[in-house]
């Protein structure tokens, strides 16, 4: 059974920092591509970075570059996302996917992080 759980969100001041975790099983994770999604409320989910199979392509949404940086430890089959210098403009709903072509997609249930003071 494919799982993806994301975990560490939550409630953060503008300029504060956080990491999000994304902890999988069921799949060959070494194989797949990880990115993480949001999705702000009453917006469209948006690509915010990615990471490939073996970690050595990173990419980022121009609105977090610099800010937030992408990783993955593959014998943990865990990707995380670390945010610093946090803008209320980041809260959202934060999911992990995981894609492989000619492989089905997966996506995790999602955590929430919020930037408000």
């Amino acid at each position: 059974q494919v799982q993806l759980v994301e975990s560490g969100g939550g409630l953060v001041q503008p300029g504060g920092s956080l990491r999000i975790s994304c902890t999988t099983s069921g799949f060959s994770f070494s194989r797949y591509v990880m990115n993480w999604h949001r999705q702000a409320p009453g917006k469209e989910r948006e690509l915010v970075a990615s990471i490939s199979s073996a970690g050595d392509s990173l990419s980022y949404a121009d609105s977090v570059k610099g800010r937030f940086t992408i990783s993955r430890d593959n014998a943990k089959n865990t990707v995380w996302l670390q945010m610093n210098s946090l803008k209320p403009e980041d809260t959202g709903i934060y999911y992990c996917v995981a894609l492989r072509l000619n492989s089905l997609t997966y996506w995790g249930q999602g955590t929430q992080v919020t930037v408000s003071s």
